[in-house]
């Protein structure tokens, strides 16, 4: 019989050849706002069991596949239309890719017969636009390639370092069928390879930290990826080095172990000593991770650092070791090495680090002011109110600040905050990412006044999904880090565009079905999380804190000035160094 006269049975939709690869990959949810494009796709989600979640706007979407990935280690998958759909989500796109998040967006777009005739929604090249910020891109242009074409793009999301891919299928791509003999099956759709380091790798790590006497292990992203934790522990316990994380690296090692520094930042609260030694797991220099600045490790500690990104070996530091290799192949052969080995006791050192954090508490005094609660202890009373296996979703400058210090952890992926684009918005996506992947977990945003109004209105996804996610906004009526660092560039009654006004973000969250209280003393927070919690809906807890209250991340970030020093200062960036005039 031939394919031309075969049963409608052996013909498949390019909407449910799509659908098909994906549940073959293990994606039980997508992430998508309605649109035309995309209908063959819906069709095909149903009739394979994939649950749609819909939002209000595609940059929302995207960051809640970003969320599920980074909850889950797996790939998360948002859908979005052409045009403006595609536009609106190019933010969530970039920021999945800067933070190596494995995401696979697909977008759709106009028929290829209507290229070159002005039509709806074809006036981009969506390609062109992602090239240079996803790891690959790639239009399909025939149904029968959809499968092998999708497991393509998930093996470049998934696989080496992460990040985003897109594909973009037209319209007509997506309706027509193809028959079953023609269509390129996926292959290699769950391939997880781990690349070792070389055994001279392993013994010169060990000797570096052998011979150092204040060395440290830094966990990093890359880490969450591997099934790496035991083997963690076990050379942490084995080496007696303490342990500290970035906040996509939290939770890899528990907080609660008793070597636990915490996050990476209490580094920099050491008062005398700073590690001579660190092993990088899955870590990058960055601003995420001090730069170029001494505030975490000196000029002369040595640094061993595991990446599977060659080009992050090295950026920004010295790096005595580079190692290039998965996190969690690099500790099964470092714990077997240091398990092996007789190692020095460090009892100082451990306590150093693992009591650093204390030092914070001291530093704020008072709970609440005139002006509002105290931002720091709003933070706290928030975070423990959520409780220890909460997940936690962090938005914002000056608040998503606060709040990471309080952060307390035991399994990873519960912990997703601010990266290495700097945008703000995102904690709405991911927070419901995280709650999507497990409806009985707490899950708790903490964002600022600011950041919430870039995606307020996905509380209108939280209510109609029954979502109870707990979006805590510390309310302080302005642009918390933009209005600190102006007033400490040019003095303390400066601001230009940084003030907000005194909108009830509570009320707002109410008209969307949420339950919502405003708090205003201190000892109102736990008990008013507690109600929220309760109801079993999504909920946003509202607490004024003082505004004048300024982060030390806001003044650590604006640098310093010395008499000696000929700079301009700026924000965020190193100050610019006046060279002498000729």
């Amino acid at each position: 019989m031939s394919a031309a006269t075969s049963p409608a049975a052996d013909w498949l939709e390019g909407g449910e050849l799509l659908a098909r690869t994906l549940r073959d990959a293990g994606v039980d949810t997508v992430f998508a706002l309605h649109g035309g494009h995309l209908e063959s796709f819906y069709r095909g989600c149903i009739a394979n069991d994939i649950r749609l979640i819909d939002f209000r706007h595609e940059s929302s979407a995207g960051h809640a596949a970003d969320g599920y990935a980074r909850a889950t280690g797996k790939l998360g998958v948002c859908v979005i239309t052409a045009g403006p759909g595609f536009t609106n989500g190019v933010t969530a796109i970039l920021n999945a890719q800067l933070d190596s998040i494995p995401t696979l967006f697909i977008v759709g777009s106009p028929p290829l017969r209507e290229a070159e005739t002005n039509a709806l929604q074809g006036g981009v090249d969506q390609i062109a636009v992602t090239l240079p910020m996803v790891k690959y891109a790639h239009r399909i242009t025939n149904t029968e390639r959809i499968p092998d074409l999708t497991a393509l793009a998930i093996r470049k999301a998934t696989t080496g370092r992460r990040g985003a891919v897109l594909l973009d299928v037209p319209i007509d791509v997506l309706h027509m069928r193809a028959h079953k003999d023609d269509v390129r099956p996926a292959h290699g759709l769950t391939i997880n390879p781990r690349p070792a380091p070389h055994p001279d790798e392993i013994k010169a790590a060990i000797a570096i930290l052998k011979a150092s006497e204040r060395p440290v292990i830094v966990v990093g992203g890359e880490a969450r990826y591997s099934d790496c934790r035991d083997d963690l522990v076990a050379l942490a316990e084995a080496t007696q080095i303490p342990v500290v994380s970035n906040t996509r690296g939290m939770g890899v090692f528990p907080s609660s172990h008793p070597l636990n520094g915490q996050i990476v930042g209490n580094l920099a609260l050491l008062s005398a000593q700073r590690p001579d030694a660190a092993l990088l797991l899955g870590t990058r220099f960055g601003f995420r991770l001090a730069g170029r600045s001494t505030a975490f490790f000196p000029d002369d500690a040595k640094l061993i650092q595991v990446h599977s990104d060659a080009a992050e070996l090295g950026r920004l530091r010295h790096v005595e070791l580079p190692i290039v290799a998965d996190v969690g192949a690099a500790l099964t052969t470092l714990r077997a090495a240091a398990t092996a080995e007789t190692w020095p006791q460090r009892p100082a050192w451990i306590e150093a680090v693992t009591k650093a954090p204390a030092k914070m508490l001291g530093m704020f005094p008072h709970k609440q002011g005139p002006k509002g609660i105290h931002p720091f202890w709003a933070a706290e009373a928030a975070v423990r109110a959520a409780g220890p296996d909460a997940a936690i979703v962090l938005d914002g400058g000056e608040a998503a600040s606060w709040a990471a210090f309080h952060l307390r952890v035991n399994q990873p992926g519960h912990v997703q905050g601010v990266g290495y684009l700097g945008c703000l918005g995102t904690g709405p996506g991911q927070s419901i990412g995280a709650q999507v992947v497990d409806p009985d977990k707490r899950v708790m945003q903490i964002t600022g006044d600011g950041a919430m109004g870039f995606h307020i209105q996905e509380f209108d996804t939280m209510s109609r999904h029954r979502l109870p996610i707990c979006t805590v906004v510390l309310n302080n009526e302005i642009w918390g880090m933009s209005i600190h660092g102006q007033q400490i560039m040019y003095g303390a009654n400066y601001s230009a565009i940084s003030e907000l006004r005194g909108t009830n973000y509570a009320d707002v969250a109410a008209a969307f079905g949420c339950h919502a209280e405003r708090v205003t003393e201190f000892d109102e927070i736990e008990p008013a999380i507690a109600r929220a919690y309760a109801s079993g809906r999504p909920s946003c807890i509202e607490i004024m804190i003082d505004p004048d209250v300024v982060h030390p991340v806001t003044v650590a970030a604006l640098g310093t000035i010395s008499d000696e020093k000929r700079e301009i200062m700026i924000p965020y960036y190193e100050n610019i160094p006046i060279r002498p005039q000729a």
